[in-house]
């Protein structure tokens, strides 16, 4: 099992793929880097667990 994301990560994540999911690909790599660019954020933890989460997503959708 593995852990549970918090609302507050799923609610960001959903709404950077409404508005910038053509920039995002299947690689977390490359979306730590994208992710860091369109958020705001005050943690490197915090970013790796949108861009993370964000990777599921477009893994999910192909």
């Amino acid at each position: 099992m593995g852990r549970i994301k918090t609302t507050f990560i799923k609610r960001k994540s959903r709404e950077l793929l409404g508005m910038h999911g053509d920039h995002f690909t299947t690689d977390f790599v490359q979306n730590k880097k994208i992710a860091a660019q369109y958020v705001v954020v005050t943690s490197k933890k915090l970013r790796n667990i949108v861009a993370g989460y964000m990777t599921r997503l477009k893994k999910q959708e192909s």
